[in-house]
């Protein structure tokens, strides 16, 4: 906060505080008590605590999505937990159902479902299922670091190209190329959407805002790759933050048309459950003389809240600013992307594999 000594930031991470589980009964010893303890003790603390990859085994990974702001479909997630570390991010929240906290533990644990796969084709081949687009993902990001050393998203594309099944990706990172094969073969039958998310051309901010992920050239970059494969790309500008990005509106969305992008849309920052205080604590650090009026103007947005979880308008905001906003969005979609088409996805491909065609998890 303001007069506050300024703390020692943990490098490459976005949350600088953890706090606790709002579900668990007891409160513990935190990181930093540890650490200062430690201290005390003339233990040495100087290495950063790495992250941990940790497999867990849930009975299914399909998830429904009935959603009026997003529709009716599936979203699937082979990583929970993110150690792209985006102080914004929604699903920092969830990571407490699974023990962990909101802030530091959602970067640094991350949730391994290595048997995602399998549980994916176990479910296609059911009779009963009906075709209907998948979301990868719909918490964290499929092509996180994890997904080098894992590979689980490229094989769960495998399965979904076996099946001629539709699915939308959306990614920050440009891990994303390295599918290219099996984009294109996807994209011949017409079962693949790209939304590649870009927040900010200010380096200084996306190395703040965003410390793990792809830079926006590399992003861009990887815009004009898929492109250039004719794979469709839908640019996310999400989310937009009053008084920290809400400024660039023009310029993401000029580039990102340049680079080859066929759609261009927006989410406005919501700050709900424990992301409001994770995310006043890095607005402070980072921006001391601008964040008060930073989060008044999310407030202004959101009824005089950081969050407003009312369907309709909790994504695009209410207000004069949110229309500013809305109104921004629109004069770029008319100035640089008149002419641009996104193809539905094709559900009608779908063919049921023969049984015992396990070979892609070998």
């Amino acid at each position: 906060m303001p007069g506050d000594k300024p703390k020692k930031l943990k490098a490459g991470r976005g949350a600088q505080v953890n706090p606790n589980n709002r579900f668990a009964r007891h409160s513990y010893l935190t990181e930093q008590d540890y650490l200062e303890f430690l201290r005390l003790n003339g233990e040495d603390t100087s290495e950063e605590r790495k992250t941990k990859f940790i497999e867990v085994y849930p009975k299914s990974i399909l998830n429904r999505v009935d959603s009026p702001d997003i529709g009716r479909s599936w979203s699937m997630n082979p990583y929970q937990g993110c150690e792209h570390g985006c102080i914004y991010c929604y699903a920092r929240n969830s990571h407490e159902y699974w023990g962990y906290s909101a802030g530091s533990e959602f970067e640094q644990n991350i949730l391994v479902k290595r048997d995602a796969p399998a549980l994916l084709e176990k479910a296609l081949q059911k009779r009963s299922w009906v075709p209907e687009p998948i979301m990868l993902s719909g918490n964290t990001d499929c092509y996180q670091p994890a997904e080098k050393k894992y590979g689980i998203t490229r094989k769960l594309l495998e399965v979904l190209l076996k099946f001629k099944h539709p699915v939308g990706l959306i990614t920050k990172n440009a891990l994303i190329s390295r599918d290219l094969d099996l984009l294109q073969a996807l994209n011949k039958e017409q079962l693949v959407h790209v939304s590649i998310s870009l927040t900010s051309l200010d380096e200084s901010l996306r190395r703040k805002m965003e410390p793990r992920t792809a830079t926006a050239k590399r992003r861009l970059q990887t815009v004009g790759v898929l492109t250039q494969a004719n794979i469709p790309v839908n640019i996310m500008m999400a989310p937009i933050i009053p008084g920290l990005n809400s400024h660039e509106i023009m310029d993401v969305a000029k580039a990102s048309s340049e680079a080859g992008a066929s759609a261009f849309n927006y989410t406005m920052v919501r700050l709900n459950g424990q992301i409001a205080g994770i995310f006043e604590d890095w607005v402070h650090t980072h921006f001391p003389e601008r964040a008060s009026k930073v989060l008044n103007l999310i407030r202004q947005c959101h009824e005089g809240k950081l969050n407003d979880s009312t369907f309709g308008r909790r994504m695009s905001g209410s207000g004069v600013y949110a229309q500013q906003i809305k109104d921004a969005v629109q004069l770029a979609r008319k100035k640089y992307f008149a002419d641009a088409a996104f193809p539905a996805l094709n559900t009608r491909a779908f063919a049921r594999a023969p049984k015992g065609q396990y070979g892609l998890f070998g």
